[in-house]
């Protein structure tokens, strides 16, 4: 967790307006991090904090590729992103409340951890059903696991006998 600190955002000390942060996210980052959907990445993310009165506004931009598994020929290919997102962060004197939308900071908080905000947003924006593109035309394709796959579906078609119910089944229409 000690490589988490450098995503740590001090703000106690920030002028009013806005402040740019940049962040290298790599391999490291999502190391830490145990049941990761993603586990290797080359990403730059760039904060814009606006500190206000009684807020923070964070908006980040995280450029990159990630590398994910395809969930069809099971090799690994660069998937690119493009994540735009913003947090809002207040200040709160007295009870927190607890909001999933607004980050709450007591008067005794000094710095706002992005560590989690940034790999939240990485996870989220990785495709529920990761597919290297076009089969057996990107470099990154397994075409040998595609053709085991589509000789054992078509060996399984062959060796496939219709119960007969459903031959009887079929003649309703």
């Amino acid at each position: 967790m000690k490589s988490l600190k450098t995503y740590s955002i001090p703000f106690t000390g920030l002028k009013l307006g806005k402040h740019d942060f940049d962040y290298e996210v790599g391999n490291a980052f999502f190391d830490e991090f145990e049941y990761s959907l993603v586990k290797k990445a080359d990403l730059v993310c760039k904060v814009e904090l606006e500190k206000q009165e009684t807020m923070l506004i964070l908006s980040f931009d995280i450029k990159g590729t990630i590398t994910l598994t395809c969930d069809k020929c099971l090799a690994e290919y660069p998937q690119p992103v493009d994540i735009k997102e913003q947090q809002i962060a207040k200040f709160s004197g007295g009870e927190i409340d607890e909001d999933e939308e607004i980050i709450t900071l007591t008067k005794n908080d000094h710095e706002i951890d992005i560590a989690g905000l940034i790999y939240e947003y990485v996870n989220v924006a990785a495709p529920f059903i990761a597919i290297c593109s076009d089969e057996g035309k990107t470099p990154y394709c397994d075409k040998e696991m595609l053709d085991r796959l589509n000789a054992l579906a078509s060996s399984n078609d062959q060796n496939t006998k219709t119960d007969p119910r459903w031959d009887v089944l079929k003649k309703i229409k």
